[in-house]
C-alpha cells in the first residue's frame, strides 16, 4: 500500500538544503563552467576570483611560495560636509574635538586590525602607516589618503582601503551632531606595488 507523502518533510528537506544561505540568495555554481572557476573573462585571460577554491568555496589563499618583497599600497576617499561642518573641523571647534586627530588614529588602527574585519585577510606585520587629510573648499570635503608599507608575502591594498573608510566613518561620528547629512565617497586604491601583479596606478 503506498504510504501517503508528507508535505512537511519535502518542506524539511528544502530548508536544511538552504541552511545557512540567504533566501532568494543563487548558491556558487560548481566548479565545472561556473562563474567562480572562468579561466577567461572580460578584460583579459586567466583571471578568476582567488578567493574560491576549485569547488567554489571561500578560502584563504596560500601564500606560502610567494617571495617576500617589500608591498606599498595607497588608498584615498572623502566626506563631502557642508561648509559650517568643514569650518568647525578647520577650527577644531567641533563638539567631539580633535576630529582630524581622532581619524588619523581610527585609520591607524583599523589598517592594523584589517584581517579581523576582512574574513580572508591575512594578518600581516606592517611597517608603516601614514594618513593625510586635505580640506577641500570645494565641495566642502574632507579628503584622506593612506599609505601602508609592509614586507610580506601578499599586499597591502585592504589594509589601505579599511584605514581609509575608518577614518572617513570617524570623521562622520566627531561631527554627525552638526551634519547628518555628510556623504562618504570615492574610496578606491590608487596605487601599489610590490608582488607577482607588479605595479597599479589609478587613472
Amino acid at each position: 500500500m503506498p504510504r501517503p507523502s508528507n508535505p512537511g518533510s519535502a518542506s524539511r528537506r528544502r530548508n536544511s538544503s538552504a541552511a545557512g544561505t540567504v533566501p532568494g540568495a543563487r548558491l556558487p555554481r560548481a566548479a565545472s563552467g561556473g562563474e567562480f572557476s572562468q579561466r577567461r573573462q572580460k578584460g583579459g585571460a586567466g583571471l578568476h576570483f582567488t578567493h574560491f577554491d576549485s569547488a567554489g568555496q571561500a578560502h584563504m589563499v596560500d601564500v606560502g611560495a610567494k617571495d617576500v618583497t617589500q608591498r606599498v599600497a595607497r588608498a584615498g576617499g572623502r566626506i563631502a560636509m557642508s561648509a559650517n561642518t568643514l569650518a568647525l573641523i578647520r577650527a577644531g571647534t567641533a563638539k567631539k574635538g580633535d576630529v582630524l586627530g581622532i581619524a588619523r588614529i581610527a585609520a591607524i588602527q583599523a589598517a592594523k586590525r584589517t584581517s579581523d574585519l576582512i574574513p580572508l585577510a591575512h594578518p600581516l606585520m606592517l611597517t608603516r602607516v601614514a594618513v593625510d587629510f586635505a580640506h577641500v573648499d570645494e565641495g566642502p570635503a574632507v579628503a584622506i589618503e593612506v599609505t601602508v608599507e609592509t614586507r610580506d608575502r601578499t599586499g597591502v591594498e585592504m589594509e589601505a582601503l579599511t584605514a581609509v573608510a575608518a577614518g572617513l566613518l570617524t570623521i562622520y561620528d566627531m561631527c554627525k551632531a552638526a551634519d547628518r547629512g555628510m556623504r562618504i565617497e570615492g574610496i578606491r586604491l590608487l596605487e601599489k606595488s610590490g608582488g607577482r601583479s607588479g605595479h597599479y596606478k589609478a587613472d
